[in-house]
Order: structure tokens, then C-alpha cells, then sequence
């Protein structure tokens, strides 16, 4: 088997598709993280997606070293461009011997994956109302945004916010619900101890990204303040930057994004890595439905992992949501809190190309919010 082409697809609300064709007749489906540079990230996949034509689709891994192996290495825009091909690849794999991608990979270590939902919004707001209604809908754990904007020292008016909006929760759900806290890196180190210490007392299922990974040695003097688990990981690209994580031994989630640190093999690495120090897995996966079916693959073999985020009604998703590209909806459904295995070949999804390609054609602009501190200085989103 031979490949034979690659076409890219530019997706609202912010997803980037690339599909992978042989001369067998099987395709395999990736996604590609836009972010903030979608014409450049589109570009590179065509770039290595040239190299790709001829070569053999199944040696996943010899195809992913070539890949990576360039002199200038890592970085986000070429992480999430071998990612979506290394999910195609897996994906045709998978179809061509008509198993599950999880089967290459040590098969199924789980019977069903727990999954949590969004509330909120970017500025956090009705999350009691939110709350209650994914309680009615059987979830047993939810994620919401900390904080809107915070300045390096800020207002305790802001912290207590955040505290009376968890408190709400609580008193709302009892603990029937788990809360997960994202401080989405907006939060820099004095303020992060403070809504660390005060957040405490409400028994979160985790912190998430109490400050920038990049301030990584921060983590340790916020973890002084709280007993409550940390997570971190969704902007690493390489298991070589989760090394240094896991070497502090402070962490005690990572969320690898399987859009960014290489796909679904590297997340597997990464994973087993984490495995090693005891530290748990809770997959980053807030994009579009090729990301989270590659992801599920993932979750299904890795004992570690034991929540999976996943974006069906985010806020993010407006106009199209997951289930708009796919045929064989049932993939997605979410009973009791908890997503069956995937049984499917390959990732397991079936694409509707049809209905991808009209929307491609209206084309895809979209970058992250750009705000400001009350002084006009750059506040981080």
C-alpha cells in the first residue's frame, strides 16, 4: 500500500482536518490545532504532506521519526502537523485490518471512559444553572474557567468572585458533582497561591494551569497552598517537555493534547511516562470530532488515564459542533457521565466529506481573544 495524497480542509468553528489517501482505496482521517496561525499551520501540511506521497502508510513510526527529525524540531506548529498525519495513518491502519487503533496498542485496559463537560464560558458566568443541568444529564464532573482577566497583583474582589461562583456549585450539587478549576495560565504566581489557598476548602477534582508552563518552577511554591491535585500539559508539545514535568514532582495530572505532542503513539509514550512517577492522565481535547475519536483510542489502552474532556456544546462550538461531521453519531453519545469503547476500525469515525467540504469552502479565520488589564498592559487569555 501506497500513499497517494493529502488534502487539508479549513473547518469552523476552529478546526483544521487533513485526509491521507492510498491506492488501496482506504483514507485515514487527523486534526490539526489552528490556533492562532491557521494559514501557516495548513501550509505545513502540505509542505510534509508531499513527502508523504509513495511512502508506505503502515510504518507509522519510521514516518513520524522523518517527520520530527529536522534540524529545528518541537514547536507547536509542526507538533500539530505530524500529530493529524500520525491519526491518519493510525486510522487507515486500523481500517485496513478492521480492528480498533487501541488493538495495536495493548488493547483495551477499561470498560467505558468517564467524561466531563464545560460550563461557563471564557468569562465564567451561570455556572450554577450549567451545573445543574449536566447533573441532570447524568455527568459526573464538570470543568469551568477560573478567572476573567488578573493582573500580575490584582483585586481579592476578583478571588472572591471565583470563590463565590465555586461556592455556588457546591452548595447547588452537594458533592455529587467533581469540579475541575481552569486558571488557563491567566493567573501568574502571587495571585495563583491566593486563589489556591482560598479554593481549597471546596474539594476541586483539579487545578489546571495554575500558571504558564513555561513558569514551571512556580509550581511547587502555588502546591504550598493547596492539597488539592494539579494539572498541567495541554500546550506541551513533546514528550521531552512533559520530561521535564514529571521530573518535578509536583504535578499530579497531565493533559496531554493529541493534536499537539505527536498523536495518538506519543500521547501513548507520554502517557507511560506519567505511568512511572504515579501521576495521572486527563486528555486535553476541547477541538473537533477527529481529535477526540484519536483521543478516545488513547484512553481505551492507558490504565492512568481516568477522565477524558471532550467539547460537544463548548463554548467555542458555535454554528457546528462535533456531531455535525459525523455519520455514525453514537460514537459521541455520553450515558451516565461515561462514553462506551469504540468498536469501529480505525479511529473508529466515520466522516460525512460531503458535508466537510461545503463548509471548507467558507473558509476559517479565528485567533483567541486579545485582552487587557485595567492598565492597558497585555492580560493573558
Amino acid at each position: 500500500m501506497k500513499i497517494t495524497g493529502v488534502k487539508v480542509y479549513k473547518i469552523k468553528p476552529r478546526w483544521i482536518f487533513i485526509k491521507i489517501s492510498t491506492d488501496e482505496g482506504i483514507d485515514g482521517w487527523g486534526e490539526l490545532i489552528s490556533g492562532t496561525k491557521t494559514e501557516t499551520v495548513v501550509a505545513g501540511a502540505k509542505e510534509m504532506g508531499e513527502y508523504l506521497i509513495g511512502k508506505n502508510p503502515f510504518e507509522i513510526e519510521r514516518l513520524w521519526q522523518e517527520l520530527y527529525r529536522s534540524f529545528f524540531r518541537g514547536g507547536p506548529i509542526n507538533m500539530t502537523v505530524i500529530s493529524g498525519i500520525e491519526m491518519a495513518l493510525w486510522d487507515i491502519k486500523g481500517k485496513f485490518y478492521n480492528i480498533p487503533v487501541y488493538e495495536f496498542l495493548g488493547g483495551a485496559a477499561r470498560d467505558r471512559l468517564m467524561v466531563y463537560s464545560w460550563i461557563g464560558g471564557d468569562r465564567p458566568s451561570e455556572v450554577v444553572k450549567e451545573a445543574l443541568d449536566r447533573k441532570e444529564r447524568g455527568f459526573q464532573a464538570v470543568k469551568m474557567n477560573a478567572t476573567e482577566e488578573l493582573h500580575y497583583i490584582d483585586s481579592f474582589k476578583k478571588v472572591q468572585a471565583v470563590v463565590d461562583r465555586v461556592a455556588s456549585i457546591r452548595e447547588a450539587v452537594g458533592y455529587d458533582l467533581n469540579i475541575g478549576v481552569d486558571f488557563h495560565g491567566r493567573v501568574h504566581k502571587p495571585m495563583a497561591k491566593v486563589l489556591a489557598k482560598e479554593l481549597d476548602p471546596y474539594k476541586l477534582m483539579f487545578l489546571e494551569e495554575v500558571v504558564l508552563p513555561e513558569n514551571e518552577e512556580a509550581f511547587a511554591e502555588v502546591a504550598k497552598y493547596t492539597s488539592t491535585p494539579l494539572a498541567t500539559g495541554e500546550r506541551l508539545c513533546t514528550r521531552w517537555e512533559f520530561k521535564n514535568i514529571l521530573k518535578n514532582g509536583v504535578i499530579d495530572i497531565i493533559q496531554p493534547d493529541l493534536a499537539l505532542t505527536g498523536g495518538i503513539l506519543e500521547g501513548r509514550k507520554i502517557s507511560a511516562m506519567a505511568e512511572s512517577f504515579d501521576i495521572a492522565v486527563a486528555p486535553h481535547a476541547p477541538y473537533g470530532p477527529v481529535a477526540l475519536a484519536a483521543t478516545l483510542q488513547m484512553d481505551v489502552c492507558t490504565p492512568n488515564v481516568f477522565i477524558q474532556e471532550q467539547s460537544l456544546g463548548i463554548h467555542y462550538n458555535k454554528d457546528f459542533d462535533l456531531l455535525d461531521f459525523v455519520k455514525n453519531k453514537e460514537i459521541f453519545q455520553y450515558k451516565d457521565g461515561y462514553v462506551d469503547i469504540p468498536k469501529k476500525p480505525g479511529l473508529g469515525i466515520e466522516i460525512d466529506e460531503q458535508f466537510v467540504e461545503k463548509i471548507a469552502l467558507e473558509g476559517l479565520v479565528w485567533t483567541n481573544p486579545k485582552w487587557k488589564n485595567y492598565d492597558g498592559t497585555i492580560a493573558e487569555w
